[in-house]
């Protein structure tokens, strides 16, 4: 179905929630209890870690990738989340420039996909727990071209890499956990060399934090930040780390 418009705020800009009707329903029914939402959405699976690391530069304290999986408000929610991580962006990465704009992206032609730009320091949680999180709690890997209600290559699973070191530990990472028959299904998530990334409209920015009573994100995105609690202990802090904060 076609985004729906929800509010408009000060200055006349939209913000959107994707979903289907019938989801939203659904969700607005189960909204009672925090018990309901911890079954919501996308399940967890655990996994084990990425037996393949290898540590960037020496002296190295920041470093970038780009991950894709399905709405960048619940993925963005995760990694603010994650200790170690200085800042987590909704964008666009895939397309070109022209084309980095919302209502165009929801087309599903212009070869974006909806992703966050994590930045963390590897002196603090490494690439290969990073990608860990990613493919435990963040979406569920599987999928082509879609997560929950979301469906469209804009929500694809993908991994835009920005150098060959970053390209080698997300590969065999996929493959060892093909391998090992983690998630049931062979993964889905596609490695693409990373191009350009584009930081999605500001009212995308920090949208699960501000809107956590939302039906969409209580039920799709704020039980994959719960998971990552659960299963994350030691990589899960409670205050996440916002644009809006990194910006002041």
């Amino acid at each position: 179905m076609p985004d729906i418009e929800v509010r408009r705020d000060g200055v006349g800009r939209r913000s959107l929630v994707r979903k289907c009707l019938g989801v939203a329903v659904l969700a607005m029914a189960a909204w009672g209890a925090w018990s309901a939402l911890a079954i919501s959405g996308e399940r967890a699976v655990r996994i084990p870690a990425a037996a393949v690391e290898e540590p960037p530069p020496q002296g190295t304290s920041s470093e970038t990738i780009v991950l894709a999986g399905g709405c960048f408000w619940g993925v963005q929610a995760v990694y603010q989340h994650v200790t170690g991580v200085t800042r987590a962006i909704s964008g666009y990465a895939g397309g070109t420039k022209a084309t980095a704009l919302y209502e165009i992206v929801s087309s599903g032609r212009t070869g974006h996909a909806e992703s966050v730009e994590v930045t963390f320091d590897p002196r603090v949680v490494s690439l290969g727990t990073i990608l860990q999180i990613y493919f435990s709690v963040a979406h569920n890997p599987t999928e082509v071209n879609r997560q929950g209600p979301d469906v469209g290559t804009q929500y694809r699973s993908a991994i835009f890499t920005r150098d060959d070191r970053q390209a080698r530990i997300a590969s065999a990472y996929i493959a060892q956990l093909d391998t090992a028959a983690a998630f049931g299904k062979r993964i889905a998530t596609k490695i693409e060399a990373l191009q350009a990334f584009y930081p999605a409209e500001a009212y995308h920015q920090d949208y699960a934090t501000l809107h956590p009573n939302e039906p969409y994100i209580a039920f799709n995105d704020l039980p994959k930040v719960e998971n990552l609690k659960q299963i994350f202990p030691a990589q899960y802090r409670s205050t996440p780390v916002l644009v809006a904060a990194a910006k002041q």
